[in-house]
């Protein structure tokens, strides 16, 4: 008895059956596709990921009616995946796997262009994402929006170089209005959207190409989302004003903004309330602005930080130390690995929560454990800024035992720590070279543990630390230092060099 969902897609007209092979299968040949009938030993499992596998590569047949059972599977919420795994795969309720992008590319190139189900495709792309992860599915939806709605409503140029990331589209000049399914944009639109999102930091040019090419068409789609974000955000959080201030979240565009009546405790309290919410939402990107305009143009006492709105609110808002603890919970939800503030500039790049951690960080040492935390989480190749803030560290609070390990995450957080002219001087006593002594004594547990044990990883650590407290200096075995070290220090200063 064939069940009714395969029946429905096998021709009216019957099938030859074909006895060649050996599996003792049943086997019937159609114009236009294979029915092989079995008992379930796990061998069509198999064979459904073989000939999933070698689509594209060689003439082989779909497998249809598992791969729409997984589909209303994944819409269902019964579907199971194996994340952990390589490749990643969805099994439906009979436990036949699928890849991903089949099941999005079967899914997605149903629908007809005129009229396409908008609500629908979003509701199946948002369930296969939360099963699988964005990157599981993100190839294949930029490939549909660049066939579908790039490759038939423009002309594509040639890229300008090998840097430029997409190439100039223009709309075709005899497109007609009634040509274009609204649907269909709104969905390119979501796509967009999701990139900004889900996507990678630098991701944003795929968002913002995407949604380039709507705004030819219907530059009123592409302002609406400027003006009220994708519509995900609860309305409270898209908006909200009280007597302290305005504010505005834009999951769209990654966007915070905060406009404060004043600088007093309350106001701060409540913009730091508001941007921990905003962080809350699932649907926010890790990668955002935030632009903060307030009546007190303070900053933090840290000289080279870009004078821009988020060090003013946290200059602001660290004069409270009611705020603190709420300034480590956003710092907490905003720290994020190859993550970005988007409105600073290059050469000033930081992760989300760097203003919020320097501040606190200048307090005292009840920070520093966060400091820590957050050096820890920094770009190694990218971000510098922390040079800045461990400069004015030392320089306040000196080179101490609970100082030190500062210093030792921060020479771990980027390439080629500088040191300040000050730190030679600062280090020049018996209780800070024997705190630095002792850091040597324990490499091992600032190294990952992999590397805990390795002597030429711990020997490498131990000339960053020496290069950012001596600079050139500290080369050649530190012996300038140790020579005009006074006499009473000489014996350390050939101990911290050995």
């Amino acid at each position: 008895m064939i069940p009714a969902a395969i029946q429905a897609l096998l021709p009216q007209h019957p099938g030859e059956e074909n006895r060649i092979g050996l599996s003792g299968a049943q086997v019937v040949m159609y114009e236009d596709c294979v029915l092989k009938v079995q008992p379930d030993t796990g061998n069509a499992a198999n064979e459904g990921i073989m000939l999933r596998l070698l689509k594209g590569r060689l003439p082989v047949p779909e497998v249809l009616a598992e791969a729409d059972a997984c589909i209303q599977d994944i819409l269902d919420g019964t579907a199971r995946e194996n994340h952990a795994a390589y490749p990643t795969v969805v099994r439906n309720h009979n436990g036949t796997p699928f890849l991903p992008d089949q099941l999005l590319e079967r899914y997605l190139f149903q629908f007809p262009l005129k009229g396409f189900p908008y609500e629908d495709a979003v509701a199946f792309c948002d369930a296969l994402r939360r099963l699988v992860g964005w990157k599981e599915i993100d190839y294949t939806l930029r490939q549909y929006i660049e066939k579908q709605v790039q490759d038939r409503y423009f002309e594509v140029g040639e890229r300008e170089d090998f840097f430029t990331a997409f190439p100039p589209c223009t709309v075709w000049p005899e497109l007609r209005p009634e040509d274009v399914d609204e649907g269909l944009l709104r969905f390119a639109c979501y796509v967009a959207v999701c990139y900004t999102v889900y996507g990678l930091s630098f991701e944003y040019l795929t968002t913002e190409h995407i949604l380039g090419l709507v705004s030819q068409i219907r530059p009123d789609m592409v302002k609406e989302l400027k003006t009220n974000g994708s519509g995900k955000l609860p309305p409270n959080i898209q908006k909200r004003k009280t007597k302290h201030l305005t504010a505005s979240a834009n999951d769209a565009f990654a966007t915070i903004r905060i406009t404060a009546r004043d600088c007093t405790e309350g106001c701060c309290d409540e913009a730091l309330s508001y941007l921990v919410e905003v962080l809350e939402q699932p649907e926010f990107p890790r990668s955002y602005s935030i632009e903060f305009r307030g009546p007190e143009k303070i900053y933090l006492p840290i000289p080279g930080l870009p004078k821009k709105g988020v060090n003013q609110l946290f200059a602001c808002a660290v004069r409270y130390p009611r705020l603190h603890v709420r300034m480590e919970n956003y710092a907490r939800l905003a720290m994020q690995e190859d993550e970005w503030y988007n409105n600073l500039s290059d050469e000033s790049c930081a992760m989300p929560g760097t203003f919020a951690v320097f501040a606190l960080g200048l307090e005292g040492p009840k920070w520093w454990g966060l400091v820590c935390d957050y050096l820890d989480r920094c770009d190694d190749e990218h971000s510098s800024l922390q040079e800045k803030f461990i400069h004015t560290f030392f320089k306040k609070y000196g080179f101490t035992a609970q100082s030190l390990p500062v210093l030792v995450h921060g020479v771990q957080s980027m390439q080629n720590l500088k040191p300040a002219k000050e730190f030679r001087t600062l280090i020049a006593n018996e209780e800070s070279l024997d705190a630095l002594l002792e850091i040597k004594g324990h490499l091992e547990d600032y190294l990952p543990e992999e590397g805990a044990h390795d002597l030429r990883a711990r020997d490498y650590l131990w000339q960053e630390v020496l290069w950012a407290i001596w600079g050139q200096a500290s080369e050649n075995g530190g012996s300038k230092v140790i020579k005009s070290a006074p006499k009473e220090l000489k014996e350390k200063y050939r101990q911290v060099f050995a």
